[in-house]
């Protein structure tokens, strides 16, 4: 039986989680950032996590890395960045893929108080074209340095507490973003874990 405690913590974490603020990897070779990302999705209220990996394998879990905050968060896999990102659009976001190339805004310009799904790629390739041409808005962290990039645990933090920033001054932590029903099915979810 939970404690009382326990259920107030459950019910005010999951009562800032964000279920129109999402964070797609595409592609993500180095398991060590992707986990990194996972803890900093779980910080940032995100709720769901889009992972698009061609095998089957899902994305190993390091909970040393975490600290078990992937299991605060939904993670679904796709096999590509067409089903992905097609989904999300008939869900109503707007997908922002990060981008190093010239067409891309700082992402301090976009309005993450709207359904965003904010896309990054791997480590050495970045995104595919494919995802690159699916996407609504391209937005990069500008460079000051030498180094042309971030690494992608980094960048996350960065883009995902721009996002916080944004939707703090709007108030969207403050009520619960989930419908009643979707929040009582998760309060008793977590409360199983």
């Amino acid at each position: 039986m939970p404690t009382d405690e326990r259920v107030a913590r459950v019910t005010g974490v999951l009562s800032r989680r964000q279920p129109d603020l999402r964070v797609v990897l595409e592609n993500v070779t180095n398991e060590h950032n992707a986990n990194a990302v996972l803890r900093t999705c779980d910080a940032a209220g995100v709720l769901r996590v889009d992972v698009i990996a061609p095998g089957s394998e899902p994305l190993p879990i390091n909970k040393a890395i975490t600290t078990r905050a992937d299991k605060w968060l939904d993670l679904r896999y796709h096999s590509g960045p067409a089903e992905c990102l097609a989904a999300l659009k008939a869900e109503g976001f707007r997908i922002a893929a990060t981008d190093l190339g010239a067409g891309a805004v700082p992402y301090d310009g976009l309005d993450y108080t709207r359904p965003t799904a904010i896309v990054f790629g791997n480590e050495k390739e970045g995104l595919s074209p494919e995802t690159l041409a699916l996407a609504d808005a391209r937005i990069r962290v500008p460079m000051l340095g030498m180094a042309q990039s971030l690494n992608l645990s980094v960048s996350v933090g960065v883009i995902l507490y721009e996002a916080v920033r944004q939707r703090t001054a709007r108030g969207m932590y403050d009520e619960p973003r989930l419908t009643p029903d979707e929040l009582r099915e998760y309060i008793s979810r977590w409360l199983e874990m």
